[in-house]
């Protein structure tokens, strides 16, 4: 039992230094604080899964060579399963490294092995030892009571993350109706901006054609020139109410995500650049667009 509640507690030391070194990887990435992680909490189970499996199986492995390759190729295994598993759940892709060379179906990558593997020599000669001291350092009594702690507090934030993003490709069809709505409204302010610039001009071509039959040079050239003058006056005006009601409509699809989505999908969206429903890519794409644009008006 001991040894089960070490090996607890090593668990999530090593998911809370996972969830560190995500959050500060997609932060600089998207330049903004992003809580990297699919529990509420600071862990990152993955990470954590990932080292206590190095300590117990590679914790006697002398060569730093054979613990990089076999942490490389065991995080990377556990990596692509807990992708296709996730994926099978939740109907939904997480991350994606087809952009990175030397990847498989975009769940893992030769870059994100090489980081694994690293990562395991530096837990098994570095960092392990110092973590036994500091759990060998605690009173049984403490350590039985932060594993009972921590435990429930785990169960429960699976269970409410889990229970959050149970429906979003239902709830993100709610939310492609609400943009395809507001899409129309923009199409149809640009529409009424090109149809009165081009009833101006025509009037203009109306001028044009009775000067030319009178014979009236002035007539022609002051026609013209009016024509153009004044449409370009319409379509500034036209182009600051547009870029007025692109801001509104941004906004507005940014409330209708507030409705339309619950704080733990929300969170996914800011947490997961790359996640993609089967259904909703596209949906994700323009949402995630409209969200940064107005995070850098500082809305």
């Amino acid at each position: 039992m001991l040894m089960v509640e070490k090996l607890f507690l090593w668990f999530l030391f090593y998911s809370c230094c996972g969830w560190v070194y995500e959050s500060i990887l997609v932060s600089v990435q998207q330049r903004r604080p992003v809580n990297r992680g699919f529990l509420n909490g600071p862990l990152c189970p993955i990470y954590g899964t990932g080292a206590v499996l190095a300590v117990v199986l590679l914790g006697d492995v002398r060569s730093p060579v054979l613990v990089f390759l076999i942490s490389a190729f065991g995080a990377s295994v556990l990596e692509y399963a807990t992708s296709w598993v996730m994926e099978r759940l939740f109907h939904a892709r997480w991350w994606d490294y087809s952009n990175f060379r030397f990847n498989l179906d975009g769940r893992i990558c030769l870059l994100g092995a090489v980081v694994f593997g690293v990562g395991g020599v530096v837990i098994t000669g570095v960092a392990q030892p110092q973590v036994e001291r500091w759990t060998d350092m605690l009173p049984l009594p403490a350590m039985h009571w932060l594993c009972v702690v921590f435990f429930l507090l785990l169960v429960i934030d699976t269970a409410v993350t889990v229970a959050g993003v149970a429906d979003l490709d239902d709830r993100l069809d709610r939310m492609a109706e609400m943009m395809a709505r507001y899409g129309e409204l923009a199409r149809d302010a640009v529409g009424d901006a090109v149809a009165d610039a081009q009833e101006r001009l025509g009037q203009a071509a109306d001028d044009v054609r009775s000067g030319v039959k009178a014979g009236v040079p002035g007539v022609v050239s002051g026609a013209v020139a009016d024509a153009m003058a004044d449409a370009h006056d319409r379509l500034g005006e036209r182009w600051q109410a547009g870029r007025g009601m692109s801001v509104e409509l941004m906004m507005r699809i940014r409330d209708a995500a507030d409705s339309a989505l619950n704080f733990q999908q929300r969170r996914m969206i800011a947490s997961f650049p790359k996640l993609r429903t089967e259904r909703h890519g596209e949906t994700l794409a323009q949402l995630r667009d409209t969200l940064e644009r107005l995070y850098r008006r500082g809305r």
